[in-house]
């Protein structure tokens, strides 16, 4: 399993109703975490568990999903995180 693929389905978890991730390594060749392993990635998720929480509080729920994935697996994340009732 990739690590896109691993990253997928940690976040089920949040029951997303959608889910983008976009792998924005190759930007990045050189950079101290490209030559480590570490990817770096653009996620966009819509989860009905976002309601109500702030922007820090979804972000934690999202790293806190992806667990042992940010250890190594993942170098850097721009993440957009919203509700199904936000734009």
């Amino acid at each position: 399993m990739n690590c896109m693929e691993a990253m997928r389905d940690r976040l089920a978890v949040l029951d997303p109703v959608s889910l983008n991730i976009i792998d924005e390594s190759h930007k990045h060749a050189g950079h101290a975490g490209a030559r480590d392993g570490g990817g770096h990635y653009v996620i966009n998720i819509v989860s009905p568990q976002f309601s109500g929480k702030n922007t820090a509080a979804r972000h934690r729920m999202i790293y806190s999903a992806l667990g042992g994935l940010m250890k190594r697996e993942i170098h850097a994340l721009a993440l957009r995180a919203r509700a199904p009732d936000e734009p």
